[in-house]
């Protein structure tokens, strides 16, 4: 599609800047730039320009992304001064911008060489990327897996091993796949693809995986809508046990509600219509495939758009968690058993400290809160301005992240105190009573206010079952539960997009359907994830979501994040690398973060996945079934044809690194090569007064930097001393 805004950035990315500069300053140029390109629509602008519409440019607002002022910063503002003594100069130059603008030829009549990228969406704003990418970041994970995790794991003390796995492993990721996004302005499969034709595969493995992901995380939007639906009956269905009609004609409480609790029996019978194992579907669930194609319809609806209609989407969906969040923190701390259960949260038991197993799972939860390899984090830093400062977004989105789930196991807690606390003194009563009636009584209840407070569950169990077992004790309770219901389905549908971007963007970026527009390639993804995610209504479907769950991402996303991190450190350099983002921020990245990417994280990575492995196969890994004669749950080990689907899940996704290497080695291409993407290399370069950087002794100790720009790989060489590049100056 071609507009005016194009046509300049490509015009003034060669010929028209290599005629102006001599007469104006490069600041200026950016000036004309801001004043030439405005926020209109590709029909109207075109019109608008071939009318006259140069004479009103100067009032227009620029828009924020990569098809205009990709390089605009604050640090490039122009004086008044600078304006006026120009002022000449500036409408010369307006003149011959426009001139050319009118005079160069429909984009279709370009030749292909002519062309330097093609056009690429771009978001409206900083704000509406930074809450794109914390939606994406911040999800289920952060309100139903810390806070079990935490309390799980030595409480206050897990936060040790928590901070330290973000520092040399969470951050230094996140940092990397949005500078490398930025950099080479493509989706995941491109830009691993442009670093090197042989890693081609890692894009296509995250793409399978968030392809996969996406199938059954859609599966819990679908929960919260059936959760959500029915949160406005009065009273609430998990209330109170069902009534059931016996053969005489009398009414009595299901037995099976009995054996167990209203909120358990309305979770595995009434919702999932739970089969007591995975080989026995039983029927098929109406009600779940029903809200499984809403779920889809909704995701396609804000999807379909692209970015500039989904961001705006996120201005709801990434605000509106943290607003119920507030609610319910003020809320619970009001609660009685409030502060027993945040004490519980996070009293620290330092001896666990010495676990292997805490380290591990703080290094897993960091990895997959951020949301790491899937692909999505490197698609949407793709449409941001070619100078943005990534440095600064990645550092204040995992933090932001990390402070939520900090914020989120608060609120959790308070209200598992609660619940706690009112179970604890109702079992202190009955105790009571019984001793009053009987002096010498017996078999009384044990009432332990700890257990009830460790009694907590994580996932699905917490979401669905005791929290909602403690909004049942709330006055007003239909409102909290819609409240809180409305907030996991936004934190859902969140992350959802940042999962299917990740996908879309690569389908896009390779031109596989190049003839069909994005909108229709997002519907027959949509369609197809809609269809095969109906093996999740019946009564085996919450297994096949549980088996999904343990082995579709945990390995091959720490196996993609690997390979990513070992390509940018060992293939495409560090110090390349480094340059970049030098190029883009201004600022070159500080030792530390060098030190992660060529050594700390990929160790990290490599530890919790053969620890991982290993625990894998001492532990062996199991599903709790529901069985309904017993109202409770028991770990079955999974059948042989799951083990094998597991395994499936696995390799599909990561053989595929190998493959398209192997492929390429042997001269078949799986993916066609590309062009490089458009980017202002020279004018940053200029802008920020970038001068080849001379390595420090420490580098070159450390990353084997050489003086002549090439790098080593990880073992330093010493031989005779090289020249300085001021050395050679002087020479």
């Amino acid at each position: 599609m071609a507009n005016t805004a194009q046509l300049l950035r490509r015009q003034s990315s060669r010929d028209i800047v290599l005629k102006t500069q001599r007469s104006i300053d490069q600041h200026e140029l950016r000036e004309l730039r801001g004043r030439l390109v405005s926020e209109h629509s590709t029909g109207s602008s075109t019109a608008s320009h071939r009318h006259g519409s140069h004479h009103h440019g100067l009032h227009h607002t620029p828009m924020y992304g990569a098809t205009n002022q990709a390089f605009m910063s604050d640090a490039f503002d122009e004086s008044s001064e600078l304006e006026e003594t120009t002022e000449v100069n500036t409408t010369k130059a307006v003149a011959e911008l426009v001139a050319a603008i009118e005079n160069a030829p429909p984009a279709d009549d370009l030749i292909e060489g002519d062309k330097e990228g093609d056009e690429r969406e771009s978001w409206d704003s900083k704000i509406m990327f930074l809450l794109a990418t914390i939606g994406y970041a911040v999800g289920l994970g952060n309100v139903w897996r810390f806070p079990y995790l935490a309390q799980k794991n030595g409480g206050g003390a897990f936060l040790v091993p928590y901070f330290i796995m973000l520092c040399i492993q969470g951050i230094p990721i996140f940092y990397l796949e949005l500078a490398i996004g930025q950099r080479l302005r493509k989706g995941a499969i491109g830009v691993w693809s442009q670093v090197s034709p042989y890693l081609g595969g890692i894009g296509i493995s995250s793409a399978v995986v968030s392809y996969i992901v996406a199938l059954y995380y859609n599966t819990i939007i679908a929960w919260c809508l059936i959760y959500l639906l029915h949160s406005f009956e009065s009273p609430l269905p998990w209330a109170d046990c069902p009534t059931r009609l016996y053969a005489n004609y009398t009414y009595d409480h299901e037995p099976e509600c009995v054996m167990s609790s209203p909120t358990q029996f309305y979770w595995y019978r009434t919702t999932l219509q739970c089969s007591e194992n995975v080989d026995e579907p039983e029927n098929f669930n109406y009600h779940m495939a029903i809200a499984l194609i809403v779920s889809w319809f909704l995701v396609y609806i804000c999807m379909v758009q692209g970015i500039t209609s989904s961001g705006k989407i996120v201005y709801m969906t990434a605000i509106f968690p943290y607003v119920v969040l507030i609610i319910f923190f003020f809320r619970g701390i009001t609660l009685k058993g409030a502060a027993d259960g945040v004490a519980h949260l996070f009293t620290p038991r330092w001896e666990t400290l010495l676990d292997p197993v805490v380290w591990l799972e703080a290094g897993t939860q960091i990895f997959f809160s951020l949301g790491l390899a899937f692909g999505g984090l490197i698609a949407f830093s793709s449409y941001n301005p070619a100078n943005n400062n990534c440095y600064r977004d990645a550092i204040l989105v995992s933090f932001t992240n990390c402070g939520t789930s900090m914020f989120a196991g608060v609120v959790v807690f308070s209200v598992i105190g609660f619940k706690a606390t009112a179970t604890y003194e109702r079992c202190i009563a009955e105790r009571d009573n019984l001793i009053k009636q009987q002096k010498n009584a017996t078999n009384l209840p044990l009432c332990d206010l700890e257990k009830e407070l460790a009694n907590s569950a994580s996932g699905t169990g917490l979401a669905f079952i005791i929290f909602t077992e403690a909004i049942n004790q709330f006055p007003g309770a239909q409102l909290w539960a819609v409240l809180f219901f409305l907030m996991l389905f936004t934190l859902g549908i969140d992350s959802q997009f940042g999962t299917l971007e990740g996908v879309v963007t690569s389908l896009v970026d390779m031109k596989l359907f190049p003839n069909l527009p994005k909108e229709w390639i997002v519907g027959g993804l949509c369609i197809t994830c809609c269809m095969i995610s109906m093996c999740f209504a019946n009564g085996a479907g919450s297994y096949i979501f549980q088996l999904m769950d343990s082995f579709a991402g945990n390995f091959p996303l720490l196996i993609i994040a690997l390979c990513e991190c070992i390509s940018i450190s060992y293939i495409y350099g560090i110090r390349r690398f480094s340059d970049d983002i030098e190029m883009m921020t201004g600022s070159r990245p500080g030792l530390y973060w060098m030190f992660c990417w060529k050594y700390l994280s990929p160790c990290a990575m490599f530890t919790i996945l053969i620890a991982s492995f290993y625990q894998l196969i001492t532990d062996g890994s199991s599903y709790p079934a529901w069985i309904a004669s017993k109202g409770m749950t028991e770990k079955m080990e999974w059948p042989y044809w799951c083990i094998v689907i597991a395994f499936i899940l696995i390799f599909s996704s990561i053989l595929w690194i190998p493959i398209v290497a192997i492929l390429r080695l042997f001269g078949i291409k799986i993916i066609e090569d590309s062009d490089a993407a458009w980017f202002p290399e020279a004018e940053l370069k200029e802008v920020h007064g970038i001068v080849p950087h001379e390595p420090t002794e420490l580098e070159r100790t450390l990353f084997c930097f050489n003086m002549n720009g090439t790098e080593g790989m990880c073992c330093p060489t010493y031989g005779l001393p090289e020249k300085s590049l001021q050395e050679e100056d002087d020479e």
